[in-house]
């Protein structure tokens, strides 16, 4: 797909399929701004030329661009109130689309069968210019392997703007490898996924984690590849007929293996979603911040929590145990997401102290979850 050169014209006026149309803009709806006082990022860029309507949207972050088929009668570009025109198409009664605009009057009007609207717009020539996509040298990758590697890691990265850096994942080709990870101080992913079907490129960059959540929404369903591609400042990704690109975070992630304790004093073997459930459940008690408690001694585990006023859960599971008695304490919830980024049968915890990090890993040991403790009273 090339980018979007924006036509300014008198007119544009394009006939296209309603339901095609809603899909495609529930996808590039994703990319239009809900949080800026810039009027132009709340809307999505209409461009008909060569008999295809192509869609833009942008928050300055990521952008989201897709075409359709379209009888194009008269060139042009427009832009309309983003979800507004998401809203309206998705309600219309089932058939055609005709969409015209005149400049001069500054209103786009939709209409489908007995159904007639006017919406206000913006001026084309107005609207961000988005990256060039051919400028990227796009590779393809294999989605499952790509979109797995996402769900595992990216729920690691802060949400704590004031830490860029963060709020990305890393993401570095190694030839025939794919490495991501993600920390935000608290908890630290890592996966090692192969490819062996790769080009063999050697990239790196830290793409914000929303974008990374935002392709593997749009990969659903969506062929079997995704193409990749790095810019000095963007992220290029291809899924389908859907392109997102991504501005690329400044800034030195921190070296995750240097993070990673060489030795481990104990180690625990755990049914991993029996044990899942355990943690669920006593995370309920785990209220206002208060730790799970997890005791390993020889053939058990019992995992604890009390929230003052609220109450108490206790609860055993036997497991096989490597080391002396320790007691040590986790936030619920990132143990929680630990566990449910692990798609082994099994989950090894490697601990050290009650003050020290522990590692979370399954039987396949691509996966590495660091995460470290809470102080427990008493």
């Amino acid at each position: 797909m090339t980018s979007i050169d924006t036509v300014v014209g008198t007119t544009m006026k394009l006939t296209c399929a309603k339901d095609e149309l809603s899909e495609k803009l529930q996808v590039v709806g994703r990319g239009v701004s809900t949080r800026t006082t810039v009027q132009i990022l709340a809307g999505i860029l209409l461009n008909a030329a060569g008999g295809r309507l192509s869609l833009s949207a942008t928050d300055m972050e990521i952008s989201l661009r897709v075409s359709l088929e379209a009888q194009v009668e008269d060139e042009g570009s427009v832009v309309v109130p983003g979800r507004l025109l998401v809203d309206i198409v998705r309600l219309l009664p089932a058939g055609e689309v005709t969409i015209s605009h005149r400049a001069e009057e500054g209103v786009a009007e939709l209409v489908c069968g007995p159904a007639s609207y006017r919406l206000n717009t913006y001026a084309a020539e107005d609207f961000p210019r988005l990256p060039e996509i051919e400028d990227a040298d796009a590779f393809t990758v294999q989605k499952e392997a790509f979109v797995d590697t996402i769900a595992r890691v990216s729920r690691s990265a802060s949400r704590d703007e004031s830490r860029p850096v963060l709020t990305g994942v890393l993401v570095r080709f190694e030839g025939d490898k794919l490495v991501m990870a993600a920390t935000d101080s608290y908890r630290l992913s890592v996966k090692e996924t192969a490819l062996p079907d790769s080009p063999g490129q050697e990239i790196e960059a830290i793409v914000p984690a929303r974008a990374l959540g935002e392709l593997a929404r749009i990969a659903q369903g969506e062929g079997e590849t995704i193409q990749v591609g790095v810019q000095e400042n963007q992220v290029v990704f291809g899924a389908g007929d859907v392109w997102l690109t991504a501005r690329r975070i400044d800034g030195q992630f921190p070296n995750y293996k240097q993070l990673m304790p060489e030795t481990f004093d104990a180690q625990a073997t755990l049914p991993r979603e029996e044990f899942l459930e355990v943690v669920r459940r006593a995370s309920l008690m785990a209220q206002r911040k208060s730790p799970l408690r997890l005791s390993f001694s020889e053939g058990e585990v019992t995992v604890s929590a009390q929230t003052q006023d609220v109450g108490e859960a206790h609860e055993t599971l036997p497991i096989e145990y490597k080391g002396e008695p320790l007691e040590i304490g986790f936030n619920a919830e990132f143990l929680r997401d630990g566990l449910e980024s692990l798609s082994d049968q099994d989950a090894k915890i490697q601990l050290i102290s009650p003050l020290r990090p522990g590692l979370i890993v399954g039987e396949a040991d691509d996966f590495q979850y660091l995460i470290m403790p809470i102080r427990l009273a008493g």
